[in-house]
């Protein structure tokens, strides 16, 4: 059997989380998210945040969250601007533009878009003499950290919530691997990283990943922004997305926000990651982006795959003229250092 680097939720849930769920199964609560365990998982989320103020709602899974807070935000005409390789556009089965509304995409290298895009392109609608034609700008969508595992500075974060204000339209990230990113942060940024509390500052609305970050499933939706808070519930009810077992949501993201659990688990995954890259560039290998967080997109040879390939699963991202290949490998909350060691000595051997 192989050892899997393919993603992040390979594996089941944290220890702690499947023991509070053992504890709880024969507590009978109300439903839809209405219980003590939900109502405890808010307050820790709210105390994390920094803001006692803040709506928290629990969702399922990232394409629902995402299709869900999206199409809640926005009026008909509207669409969302985000990435060209953003997960709404590239890794959703055009969930949001099912829904009805238009990704409208920005280049991006790197997965991230900067404060200036966005305001050329809300400037750009609006000098336009056809712009009541033509799909309105009406939200931002970022990822934290990016679907290339790169992740904004502060200050590049705060550009682009300065600009989303000043020109009136929500900022939304998408925190599917908010705690990796937030690790991430930790190392490159130190005094300055990106905390919940920043997020509960300079987003309009963010969600914290738990799929992707040692839950079973399911996603914490923080509402900072009192006009969008409204009837969001219906949003969630009519999107699929209001668990009738919404209790379990409630113990793991309580599990999760107890004693720091959430970003202790990415730092660890971030570290693992780190050792995979300082092999890989030992060995004078190239990369796709330069990602500080949990996935490492070296390119290789097909020969250099092929040999990989025997004994770890890794996913194919982009094919080079070349005849290269850039390729993904990542680690999650769950990898054993015994399996880092493999690779790493698999690396070692190319």
């Amino acid at each position: 059997m192989k050892t899997l680097f393919t993603s992040d939720y390979c594996e089941g849930a944290l220890p702690r989380i499947m023991q509070r769920l053992q504890e709880t199964n024969m507590v009978q609560t109300v439903g839809y998210g209405e219980d003590e365990y939900c109502a405890q998982a808010r307050e820790l989320i709210r105390s994390a945040c920094g803001r006692p103020d803040i709506d928290v709602h629990f969702l399922v899974g990232g394409t629902q969250t995402n299709a869900t807070v999206i199409s809640s935000i926005l009026k008909p005409y509207q669409g969302v601007l985000c990435a060209s390789s953003g997960h709404i556009n590239v890794h959703e089965t055009g969930a949001v533009e099912h829904g009805g509304h238009k990704v409208l995409a920005l280049p991006s290298p790197d997965g991230k878009i900067t404060a200036e895009q966005i305001a050329e392109a809300v400037d750009g609608h609006f000098s336009d003499a056809n712009h009541e034609h033509m799909v309105m700008p009406g939200m931002v969508y970022i990822s934290f950290s990016t679907e290339s595992g790169t992740i904004y500075s502060r200050s590049e974060l705060e550009a682009i919530s300065k600009v989303c204000r000043g020109n009136n339209i929500p900022l939304f990230v998408d925190g599917a691997r908010l705690g990796y990113g937030m690790a991430a942060s930790e190392l490159i940024e130190g005094d300055k990283a990106l905390t919940l509390k920043d997020f509960a500052r300079l987003a309009d609305v963010f969600y914290i990943g738990g799929t992707k970050q040692g839950a079973l499933f399911g996603e914490a939706v923080v509402i900072t922004n009192d006009a969008l808070k409204a009837d969001f519930r219906y949003c969630i009810k009519q999107g699929g997305g209001m668990l009738a077992k919404g209790r379990l949501l409630g113990v793991q993201f309580a599990a999760l926000f107890e004693d720091g659990l959430y970003l202790d688990a990415a730092r660890g995954a971030v570290l693992k990651a780190a050792r995979i890259r300082k092999a890989l560039e030992d060995k004078h290998f190239e990369f796709l982006v330069d990602s500080p967080t949990n996935q490492v997109f070296p390119i290789l040879t097909e020969e250099q795959m092929a040999v990989l390939d025997k004994d770890f699963g890794f996913e194919v991202w982009h094919k080079l003229p070349d005849g290269r290949t850039g390729v993904r490998f990542c680690t999650s909350w769950a990898t054993p250092d015994a399996n880092v060691d493999l690779l790493v000595s698999a690396i070692e051997r190319l």
